[in-house]
């Protein structure tokens, strides 16, 4: 009899400690526990550590809290400046309501990649390739709220949305290039173009006070050939003002006027004057109002002679 019981204890003990092994649960820190019983879901949520549920009755399925990195595949689409351009994404999001996780979606992390993919091609055809490359912030925050939208029924939430990489034809690639290169040059023109004015007008200071003291000009000209002497040059050049060779030229012709009246040294003889007239010069001529006519042709004349 003894022998019995402890058999059947033994026995009770064993069930026992089967249906507990099959009942028992673990639930980690990060995931959130939903058993659903003979089909229903129990409201009761189970949280992180050790839970029972009954064996044969309940099932229960373990939702991940953590927040997923998911890339979005590149997609290709034409811009609104008809530009056919190809983006990459990547969404991050996470599990708020476990329950509807389970029970709204078959799939939400299939569900959040599609509605990720449709909503790129979506901004990329409401969008211009400058907005695409430089107004990135904007634009993400446009491709999170079309995603959010639909994914809070789902029990989830998107946390941010990143665009990593737009990618351009070639054609395009160079035609940009050309244009940035085109405004570099422009720019660089203006800055010469802005240098050179305000060195002319220091030029034109310092001109406006050598020109009061004569000897700063010496002094300058000293500093240049001090200047070129210094880098022990075979040829020394020493450079001569404007304003020498102009004095020199005016002086070579103050003799030339004197000699001829003309100031490319050319000798202009005196015009004949008609017999039995006085010699007008030009001045007088000029003041009388007398004009040189051409003298008449002298036909043919002729002689009688007288028998």
């Amino acid at each position: 009899m003894i022998d019995e019981l402890v058999t059947a204890g033994a026995v009770v003990a064993s069930c026992g400690a089967v249906y507990a092994m099959a009942a028992a649960r673990v639930v980690k820190q990060y995931e959130r526990g939903v058993v659903f019983r003979l089909g229903r879901l129990r409201s009761a949520i189970r949280p992180p550590g050790f839970t029972m549920i009954a064996p044969g009755f309940d099932r229960l399925r373990k939702v991940n809290m953590q927040i997923v990195t998911m890339p979005v595949p590149a997609q290709e689409g034409i811009t609104r400046d008809n530009v056919t351009v190809r983006v990459d994404a990547v969404v991050y999001f996470k599990v708020v309501d476990p329950a509807d996780a389970i029970i709204q979606v078959e799939d939400y992390r299939f569900a959040v990649s599609q509605m990720a993919q449709t909503s790129l091609r979506s901004i990329i055809g409401k969008s211009d390739l400058d907005d695409l490359l430089s107004n990135r912030e904007k634009l993400n925050q446009g491709l999170e709220l079309m995603i959010d939208s639909p994914a809070v029924g789902w029990g989830v939430h998107i946390d941010r949305v990143e665009i990593k990489d737009v990618s351009l034809p070639e054609t395009m690639k160079r035609s940009m290039a050309r244009q940035a290169e085109a405004d570099r040059e422009r720019r660089a023109r203006v800055i010469n173009a802005d240098a050179e004015l305000q060195a002319s007008k220091k030029l034109a200071e310092a001109a406006a006070q050598m020109s009061d003291t004569p000897s700063a000009l010496q002094l300058r000209l000293l500093q240049t050939v001090m200047a070129v002497a210094a880098e022990k040059n075979s040829t020394l050049v020493l450079p001569i003002p404007v304003e020498l060779l102009r004095f020199l030229e005016k002086g070579q012709e103050s003799p030339q006027l004197e000699e001829t009246g003309h100031r490319d040294g050319s000798v202009v003889a005196p015009e004949p004057q008609p017999r039995g007239m006085p010699a007008v010069t030009e001045p007088e001529e000029a003041e009388r109002g007398l004009r040189r006519e051409p003298r008449a042709e002298a036909g043919p004349q002729t002689t009688t002679r007288r028998s």
